[in-house]
């Protein structure tokens, strides 16, 4: 799986939490192998976001994405559950 990060990704990623950044290095290795791994809890959304995804990490976080291929994916946001509200 080819993961692209979207400027707005590196920008929110350097304002987590140290550990939450370290949850996403271990979490991301899983996402790579299996984008739909159980663990991931990926789901998609509705409303605005329909075309994109989610899948979490620590403490409510969560990982906005979409698949632009079938094995390839561009991270587009990251951050607390707030993401869905403040995004637009």
């Amino acid at each position: 799986m080819r993961v692209n990060l979207s400027p707005r990704f590196k920008r929110a990623y350097k304002k987590l939490p140290r550990h939450i950044q370290e949850d996403f290095k271990e979490t991301i290795t899983v996402f790579i192998g299996n984008p739909r791994h159980p663990s991931l809890k990926t789901h998609k959304l509705k409303g605005t976001y329909q075309e994109c995804l989610a899948f979490r990490l620590a403490e409510g976080y969560r990982v906005l994405f979409e698949f632009v291929a079938p094995n390839e994916a561009n991270l587009l946001d990251v951050g607390s559950h707030d993401i869905y509200k403040n995004r637009y």
